[in-house]
């Protein structure tokens, strides 16, 4: 008796970015493998279900990923989704990453308010609010413009953009990422593009992964003729970086890689990573930057690892620790006032 063909299904989270996200993954699929058959899931992680407090007290990345790779892990889905910038650096035993898919464009971009002329950071008016919910981006853009006020801002894309127009809102523009402002069909909205020295990324930015279980072999296949390797080696350099500076989704580390490949010499390229880490008052900014030829995916690691270890060396491990405390002390503040308020009531 023949055995039935297997359906692969593909799983993300439930917003509007992770299905259109999943929809670019599973076409992919599609169009390599027009016989095979894939489905698709969607669920809900801590993340989107705490939309109010800010995401540099809720913890690191598995605030995104744990639920799916629960489902992963018992078999009932076959392949995660996931934006890369997302994904811990370490990942439960039994999980791995199988799939990069080309990276778009990594950088981070400026909506200002609909109606308004404004171009750039440069020209908003001193004491203009601007949100963003990643403490990397302020922790950046305090250094250089310390006359504007950053303030958190939560919820999809969509309903930040709605926050921003809103006639009695705050706002007078938002930092997003490029990737899924252009993703979601917001490309028109992007004020201007915020790169280095202004702006350094977060690790993985813009690129989709595919997470599978480690022991299978015929996800792994599909996976990995979907990978595009110079965009897989930046950003497992980046990732490498940030695992031993020890950073997680809300610490401001940011980086910049650029992979010039060598043509007609196979996998092979020179590296460029730039890599900073920024307290949250905008006083200490460590950076450095490393250029080497790569011919493998372990070399690209390497020369990720190498630049933390410089950062580190010129300052970066105590910036990191002072955060560090600094979210303990906030944290513990917050279940203090949530304590009290739950007694007074």
């Amino acid at each position: 008796m023949t055995a039935s063909p297997r359906t692969f299904s593909l799983a993300s989270r439930g917003s509007e970015l992770a299905k259109i996200q999943t929809y670019i993954v599973r076409d992919a699929l599609v169009a390599q493998n027009p016989s095979t058959t894939f489905a698709m899931e969607f669920m809900s992680t801590g993340g989107d279900k705490n939309q109010s407090q800010a995401l540099y007290l809720l913890g690191g990345k598995a605030l995104w990923t744990k639920e799916l790779e629960v489902a992963l892990r018992e078999g009932t889905v076959d392949m995660l989704v996931h934006s890369f910038k997302d994904v811990p650096t370490e990942l439960p035993e039994g999980c791995d990453i199988a799939g990069v898919l080309q990276r778009e464009d990594p950088v981070d971009a400026l909506v200002v308010r609909k109606g308004k002329e404004w171009k750039s950071l440069e020209e908003l008016p001193d004491g203009s609010v601007v949100g963003t919910s990643s403490v990397r981006r302020v922790a950046q853009l305090k250094r250089r413009f310390p006359k504007l006020v950053f303030q958190d801002v939560r919820g999809n894309l969509n309903t930040r953009i709605a926050k921003l127009d809103a006639d009695d809102g705050p706002y007078a523009a938002l930092i997003l990422a490029k990737a899924g402002l252009v993703r979601l069909g917001w490309g028109a909205r992007v004020t201007a593009d915020l790169g280095p020295p202004t702006l350094f990324h977060a690790v993985s930015q813009g690129a989709l992964a595919i997470e599978i279980r480690t022991d299978d072999a015929a996800a792994r296949a599909l996976c990995e003729r979907l990978t595009h390797w110079p965009t897989d080696w930046s950003c497992r350099a980046e990732r490498a970086c940030l695992r031993v500076l020890e950073g997680g989704c809300s610490v401001p580390v940011g980086v910049h890689t650029d992979l010039r490949v060598v043509e007609g010499a196979g996998k092979n390229g020179e590296l460029t990573i730039s890599g900073c880490v920024t307290s949250l008052d905008g006083a200490k900014h460590v950076e450095h930057t490393i250029v080497r030829e790569v011919r493998s995916l372990a070399e690209a690691e390497e020369v990720g690892r190498n630049l933390a270890r410089v950062l580190i060396g010129t300052g970066a491990r105590e910036i990191l620790d002072e955060i560090t405390q600094d979210r303990e002390r906030k944290i513990a503040q917050s279940k203090a006032e949530e304590s009290n308020s739950t007694a007074a009531t």
